[in-house]
C-alpha cells in the first residue's frame, strides 16, 4: 500500500534523519569529469513535464535518470514507467525529496513541486551538494529567498531556475540588439498576459484534473510542508495554482518569466518600487489567486515596467520593448516566430526605418544548459542571481496587491519595504 499522509511520524523522523546525514554531503560531493554520466532525480513529476524534457536529451548531456519523487503515488508510478519506456532503467520511486538528498548516486535534483515548496527544496539540496534544477519563482517570501541564495553561494552548487525564455534564440536576438543601441534609450516595457480562463483551471490539460486523488495515496503532510495543517483537501492539492499559500497568482507564476526577460534583454537589476492593482473580479469560488492584476515597476536604470493579467477575456496579449529609436515587437513572447523591430512610435532623426526581424541564433536547451554548466564550471544561462533578482521582483508585486501600499527595495539589508 502507497505511504499514507496521515502515516507521518515514521516518514518524518526517517526525513529529518536522512536530511541531517545529508548536509555534510557537500565535502564529499563526487568530481564529475567531462564524460562521467551524471546522476539526476526528478522531485515533482506533475504537469510541467520536466521529467520528458530530460528524457530527450539524456543521451546527449549524457544523463540518467535514477529516481523520481513525488508525494502523491500515481505520479510516482507513471513517472517510472515512463523512465522504464524511454530508458529501459528502473528508477528508484521516492516519496520524500529528503531521501533523495541521501542517495549518493544522485548529483543533481530537478524540482518541478508547486511554489511554496521551491525555496525549501533548493536550500537543503545546496546543504546536501545538489546542483539543482528549480522552477520559479525561487521562493514566496523574502526570508526564504535570502536563505536559499546564501546557500547556493555557500555550498558552490551549480543552479538552474526554469525560466527557460532565457534560452529562446529570439531572447538572445533582442539582447545583443539592445546591447548594440538599437532601440536606443529603453523607456518603457510591458506584456499584457490575458486569458478566458485562470490557468489554475486548465493549465496541463484536461488529464491533469481527470484523476482525483485518494487520500491514501498522498503523503498531503509532506505536499503541506511549513502550511498550516488540515484535512485532505484534493482540490488544494491538485489545484495549488489557484490557492495564495501555495502560489501567489499570475503576478508571481507567470510574470515571472516577463520579468526575467526584462532583467536578460536590458541592463536591469532589481526594481526600485513597485505598485499593484488587482482582485478576483469574475471567477469568484474556492481559489483564493487573483483573476486580475495590474503591476507596474520602476527600474534604476531609469525606465518603466508593465505587466497586466485579466481572466476573464483573452484578447489584447502582447510583449514590447520600447524605446527612442522604435519598438521590438516580442510577438507575446512567442518562441515560434521570430521577434521584430521597427521604428514605430519614434520622431528621433535616427529612428529605425522599417520593420525587420531580428535573427534566430542556435542556443542549447535550457535542462542541456544546466548540465554542461555543472560539467564546465561555466555560468547557466539562468543562475540564482537571475533567480534571485526576478524573485525579489515578484515578490515585491505581490506585497504590493495585498498591502495596497508601493513596494520598495533595499539592497543593503536585502529587504523589502512599504513606502
Amino acid at each position: 500500500m502507497e505511504d499514507r499522509g496521515s502515516d507521518i511520524n515514521r516518514r518524518e523522523l526517517l526525513g529529518r534523519t536522512l536530511a541531517t546525514a545529508a548536509l555534510g554531503a557537500a565535502s564529499w560531493r563526487r568530481v564529475l569529469g567531462a564524460n562521467d554520466r551524471i546522476g539526476v532525480a526528478n522531485i515533482g513529476c506533475g504537469r510541467r513535464n520536466l521529467l520528458r524534457e530530460a528524457i530527450d536529451i539524456r543521451l546527449e548531456a549524457n544523463l540518467e535518470i535514477r529516481a523520481v519523487c513525488d508525494t502523491w503515488g500515481l505520479k510516482r508510478r507513471r513517472a517510472a514507467e515512463q523512465v522504464r519506456e524511454f530508458t529501459g532503467r528502473e528508477p528508484a520511486q521516492v516519496i520524500d525529496f529528503r531521501d533523495v538528498l541521501a542517495m549518493p548516486d544522485i548529483d543533481a535534483v530537478i524540482i518541478g513541486t508547486p511554489d511554496h515548496l521551491h525555496a525549501r527544496m533548493l536550500t537543503e539540496a545546496a546543504r546536501a551538494g545538489k546542483h539543482a534544477y528549480v522552477e520559479k519563482p525561487i521562493a514566496m517570501n523574502m526570508r526564504e529567498l535570502n536563505e536559499a541564495f546564501d546557500a547556493v553561494k555557500k555550498h558552490n552548487i551549480v543552479v538552474q531556475v526554469g525560466t527557460q525564455m532565457r534560452s529562446y534564440p529570439q531572447a538572445l536576438a533582442a539582447k545583443e540588439f539592445l546591447a548594440s543601441g538599437g532601440l536606443g534609450k529603453i523607456l518603457k516595457v510591458e506584456q499584457a498576459r490575458n486569458g478566458y480562463e485562470p490557468y489554475w483551471q486548465s493549465y496541463g490539460g484536461q488529464q491533469f484534473f481527470e484523476d482525483v486523488p485518494a487520500e491514501e495515496d498522498v503523503a498531503w503532510s509532506l505536499f503541506l510542508g511549513d502550511r498550516p495543517k488540515r484535512p485532505f483537501d484534493p482540490k488544494q492539492y491538485v489545484g495549488w495554482y489557484g490557492y495564495r499559500e501555495f502560489s501567489r497568482g499570475p503576478h508571481t507564476n507567470l510574470m515571472v518569466h516577463f520579468i526575467d526577460l526584462v532583467h536578460y534583454i536590458t541592463p536591469a537589476t532589481i526594481p526600485r518600487q513597485v505598485v499593484a492593482l488587482g482582485g478576483t473580479y469574475l471567477w469568484k469560488g474556492d481559489y483564493t489567486a487573483p483573476d486580475s492584476v495590474e503591476v507596474a515597476l520602476e527600474y534604476p536604470e531609469e525606465f518603466l515596467v508593465r505587466y497586466a493579467t485579466v481572466f476573464g477575456n483573452a484578447a489584447g496579449r502582447c510583449a514590447r520593448w520600447y524605446g527612442t529609436r522604435g519598438t521590438l515587437d516580442a510577438k507575446n513572447l512567442s518562441n515560434r516566430e521570430p521577434w521584430t523591430v521597427s521604428g514605430e512610435g519614434s520622431g528621433e532623426p535616427d529612428r529605425l526605418s522599417e520593420t525587420t526581424e531580428l535573427p534566430m541564433p542556435p542556443r542549447v536547451h535550457h535542462l542541456k544548459n544546466w548540465i554542461d554548466a555543472i560539467r564546465s564550471g561555466e555560468e547557466p544561462v539562468a543562475p540564482i542571481e537571475a533567480g534571485y533578482a526576478h524573485g525579489v521582483a515578484v515578490i515585491m508585486a505581490d506585497e504590493a496587491l495585498i498591502t495596497g501600499r508601493r513596494q520598495i527595495y533595499d539592497p543593503v539589508r536585502r529587504q523589502i519595504r512599504a513606502g
